[in-house]
């Protein structure tokens, strides 16, 4: 459920796709959603209670791994491929800080919804 949840999101973060969207700082992001998404599914599946804190945990792991795959991308690509220099400090700021809080948020909605969703999604399935 979260992995479809996920994905639903996928085509707002290509921003139309393209050979060149691979040297964007924000493909990273694009490649740690991928990773994220799927680590968030995988952990909200092996999980033995499933509830509303456990699956907000899942969703929140994958946000962490979406922030870190992205911001070494959007270092790496900045500073060694299209020569725009980006020091750690403002690209933390500018790429964490300051989108973490409605991140944050999200995560526990998308842990609620999964929670009252998912025995609808199940019984669809069956």
């Amino acid at each position: 459920m979260n992995l479809v949840l996920g994905l639903i999101g996928l085509p707002v973060f290509s921003e139309g796709g393209g050979f060149w969207y691979v040297l964007k700082p924000s493909f990273g992001y694009l490649i740690g959603f991928c990773i994220g998404t799927f680590l968030t599914g995988l952990i909200a599946e092996r999980m033995k209670k499933k509830t509303i804190p456990r699956y907000f945990v899942a969703n929140f792991v994958g946000l962490l791994i979406v922030y870190a795959v992205g911001m070494a991308y959007y270092y790496f690509i900045c500073n060694y491929v299209i020569d725009t220099p980006i020091a750690f400090g403002p690209l933390f700021l500018y790429c964490f800080l300051l989108a973490v809080p409605g991140d944050f948020c999200l995560c526990m909605l998308a842990a609620v919804l999964v929670k009252k969703l998912k025995p609808i999604w199940d019984a669809q399935l069956t």
